[in-house]
């Protein structure tokens, strides 16, 4: 369990949109490390932490990381993509989905924005703010969510200064291609 490239991009857009975070309903799907939800939650936001059901150590260091950022209220949820559960049916609506690189393996596409789904049937007006890492110009987002009645906006790196081969003194994103994306319902559907 370590920092992905991913989350620090993710947290960079989160700490440069940082005054719109305060009371804002946050969930981070595949938390991991949990960085930009911690982020959110040091920001103001009303965060709840997820990652499999099925991988009960991550919960733990979703745990781990809001005891050790002293973030008692934070929520950690075992949430299986494209498995509905009680968990995830008892949800509140969300308005800010944060998932950092969990578009990673192309199999678990489809599962994700099952979730996300279910997630914007809660609040159409949630978004789903993602990084990832470009790893195969073959693999594209863009059919599945078509499927979904999602779009997506591709977000320059730069235009939340995280352009750049280090950010916030660390040596993270490095030389990792990532990118940003704001994914949304289309507006036509609602």
């Amino acid at each position: 369990m370590y920092v992905w490239p991913c989350a620090v991009v993710l947290a960079q857009y989160l700490w440069f949109h940082r005054r719109s975070l305060p009371g804002k309903a946050v969930l981070e799907i595949g938390a991991g490390v949990s960085l930009p939800g911690i982020l959110a939650a040091k920001c103001g936001a009303k965060v709840i932490l997820s990652d499999s059901l099925e991988l009960p150590y991550c919960l733990e260091i979703c745990r781990q990381s809001c005891q050790m950022n002293n973030l008692p209220c934070v929520q950690v949820v075992g949430l299986t993509w494209g498995h509905i559960s009680q968990d995830l049916l008892a949800l509140p609506p969300q308005d800010i989905i944060l998932a950092s690189d969990v578009f990673f393996e192309p199999e678990d596409f489809e599962d994700i924005l099952t979730t996300v789904y279910f997630l914007m049937q809660k609040n159409p007006k949630v978004q789903l703010w993602s990084t990832y890492q470009v790893r195969s110009a073959d693999w594209s987002l863009e059919a599945l969510l078509y499927k979904w009645d999602m779009k997506c906006v591709h977000i320059p790196l730069e235009a939340f200064d995280a352009d750049k081969d280090d950010i916030a003194e660390s040596a993270l994103p490095g030389r990792h291609t990532v990118e940003m994306l704001v994914i949304s319902f289309v507006k036509d559907s609602l």
